[in-house]
Parts: structure tokens; C-alpha cells; sequence
């Protein structure tokens, strides 16, 4: 009797063990993969953003001055905002380029829209996935608080002249700086540089 019950508990131990590896999910499970986003549906984060070391060095910083700062909600804002300049550089929309960018910014994109026009082509941009913006620094220095913003995405973008139409897919790391007065009741940022990213 004694001896069955030494064989029950091993049998249970040794079930536990299977349990316990068996049940573990390793690598990417099928319900893992991203759910189908339709074309015309705001791009939305499901993971935590990302921080680099000298984004949480200058949080607190900001925080400090703007207590309610959300990095998500920032960065969702940051993602808008880089689909509206795509699309409105490509279409030559200075109205919807003007307020969202800073007038050196501005003034380097009317030289090439300008350029662009002169030669009688035209262009529209389409993003074949969401862009992915990660937080890569902020600073905070007086009044003015800066955030440079990593942002990858892929392209594709129809091109037209007399020549006919031309498509061009193509993936991009860029670093765009935003900028914001902290004493400004304006919650927008500007954008006021833009780096191409080291790969």
C-alpha cells in the first residue's frame, strides 16, 4: 500500500513537470499575428512604446513642467502627424504643410514642391503599412521642450509627368524633432528637423 502511494505522488510530480513545459508558449503563436486593419482605420499601438535611455532621462524633465505628457498618446499624435506631411508634400498642399511644420522646415519643402511643379509632375504617396514611431530623446531646455521621434515606414508613391506614371516602393528611418513651448496653451507640436536614421 505504502508503495502506491509513492508511485501516486511521483505520477503527479512527473504530470506537473509535462504541464509545466508543455504549457509554456515559446516563440510566436497564430493568434500572435497582428489582426487585418482595414485600409480606411486608424493606426493603432497595441504594445508599449518603446524608450530609449535619453527619452526617460528627459521625461521626468518634461513631466515636471507638463504632468498629463502620455507617451502613447504622443507618439499616435507623432504617427498623424508624419501621414498628413507625407501625403500633403507629395500633393504640394502648402495649406496643410504651413502649420505643422517650422518656417525653415517649411521653406526647404516649397523649394522642392516648388521644383517639383516646374518639371509639371505630380505625386501621391500611400503608406503600404502603418508607419512605427518609437520616442528616441527629449530634451527640455527653458521653455521649450524637443522630442526626436525614430520612425520607420514603407512607401509607395505614384509619380506622374509627361513621361507617364512611375511607382516607387520604398522603406524609410527617419528622425523627426518636434518642438513645443511649454507656456503656449497650443498643445501641437511643430516639426522642426528632419534626419535620416542610421540603419
Amino acid at each position: 500500500m505504502f508503495e502506491w502511494i509513492i508511485l501516486a505522488v511521483l505520477a503527479a510530480v512527473i504530470l506537473y513537470q509535462l504541464y509545466a513545459t508543455l504549457g509554456r508558449r515559446v516563440g510566436r503563436q497564430p493568434e500572435d499575428a497582428p489582426a487585418a486593419v482595414p485600409a480606411n482605420a486608424p493606426a493603432l499601438d497595441v504594445k508599449a512604446p518603446e524608450l530609449a535611455s535619453d527619452a526617460l532621462s528627459g521625461l521626468a524633465a518634461l513631466r515636471a513642467r507638463q504632468a498629463d505628457f502620455d507617451v502613447g498618446h504622443f507618439l499616435g499624435g507623432a504617427r498623424q502627424a508624419y501621414e498628413m506631411i507625407v501625403k500633403a508634400f507629395a500633393a504640394g498642399d502648402r495649406d496643410t504643410l504651413k502649420p505643422l511644420l517650422a518656417p525653415d522646415v517649411m521653406a526647404n519643402f516649397e523649394t522642392a514642391i516648388a521644383a517639383r511643379e516646374a518639371e509639371g509632375r505630380t505625386e501621391k504617396a500611400e503608406f503600404m503599412v502603418p508607419p512605427r514611431t518609437d520616442l528616441d530623446s527629449i530634451t527640455v531646455e527653458g521653455d521649450v521642450a524637443k522630442a526626436v521621434v525614430r520612425i520607420l515606414a514603407e512607401v509607395r508613391t505614384r509619380s506622374t509627368s509627361a513621361a507617364g506614371e512611375a511607382v516607387d516602393d520604398r522603406r524609410t528611418a527617419d528622425l523627426w524633432t518636434f518642438e513645443r513651448d511649454l507656456k503656449s496653451r497650443n498643445p501641437n507640436w511643430t516639426l522642426v528637423r528632419v534626419d535620416v536614421a542610421e540603419a
